[in-house]
């Protein structure tokens, strides 16, 4: 019996024809074949078809002899349990949800059970299929779109591109930063490019050194609201990466999506309610 308490990674290839993957992953890594499906069916097992590697979840499918077959196996990974994403909006061919702290926007080759994009797959009603059109941080909690065609995918994806969907955001951070009541705009470059965000002040709690902001943010660069906040001396309270690591997740949070139907062509704005929002643990 393997270790089972660290990663590990499996690679084979099927030598004998008619060989089912539960097949080729029982007899070549010493795992219970309860322990793969388990796996197969949380996205840990890759194969290779027609040029192409994909997650291949089906126990019982019959490989072909020089298919080359792959187990991602975490353990830990492979035991977390995502919390549930919730659906703010459907439009049909494209809907709108809410992502929970600590769930990817979409998975890893170690699995895919605890991100966003499969959690839809599997639980929304009706089942359609999913493609995500952009990402939130798995710390960051917050709306995001998914497509359920390749067209929505396509048109929606043209209009983060040519910024025309409008992302908001709210952040607690530390320190009481000095911002007018006009706001101010954060333009640090990042990775060498132009990146714009302003910042707008909306609570500040004296007794905790702490400040709840509005952000907007009009270029999409990686981790931008969380760079450029601690480039600002003021980082997000949770920021592991650019902070300091708290007891409670990272504050940061998209509230707000608002962008004009490519189908229909009415606006459309989407907000979270105000349970949901970082506004309401400023009262």
């Amino acid at each position: 019996m393997p270790d089972q308490s660290s990663p590990k990674t499996f690679t084979f290839t099927v030598e004998n024809p008619g060989q089912t993957a539960l097949d080729v992953l029982a007899d070549g890594t010493g795992l219970s074949r309860q322990r793969i499906k388990d796996a197969m069916n949380k996205g840990a097992a890759w194969w290779n078809q027609k040029g192409k590697t994909l997650r291949l979840r089906r126990a019982t499918k019959v490989l072909s002899k020089g298919c080359k077959i792959q187990l991602f196996y975490d353990e830990q990974v492979l035991a977390r349990k995502p919390e549930p994403a919730q659906l703010i909006h459907d439009a049909d061919r494209y809907s709108i949800w809410f992502k929970p702290h600590g769930m990817l926007s979409q998975g890893s080759q170690w699995g895919d059970h605890c991100s966003l994009l499969r959690w839809v797959e599997v639980n929304g009603t009706p089942k359609r299929e999913c493609f995500l059109v952009h990402r939130l941080d798995a710390d960051a909690a917050g709306l995001v779109l998914i497509a359920h065609d390749q067209q929505s995918a396509a048109r929606l994806s043209h209009l983060f591109q040519s910024r025309d969907i409008r992302k908001c955001y709210q952040a607690w951070v530390n320190g009481l930063p000095p911002i007018p009541t006009t706001g101010v705009t954060l333009d640090y470059p990042l990775d060498d490019k132009v990146a714009l965000t302003r910042v707008y002040s909306l609570h500040e709690d004296k007794t905790r050194l702490r400040t709840l902001l509005d952000v907007h943010i009009e270029t999409g660069r990686k981790h931008q609201i969380r760079r450029h906040l601690a480039t600002f001396g003021h980082p997000i309270i949770g920021d592991r990466l650019y902070g300091k690591a708290a007891a409670e997740p990272l504050q940061l949070l998209a509230y707000a999506l608002s962008f004009v139907c490519p189908f229909n062509h009415t606006s459309l704005e989407v907000t979270l309610p105000a349970d949901k929002q970082l506004a309401g643990s400023a009262d």
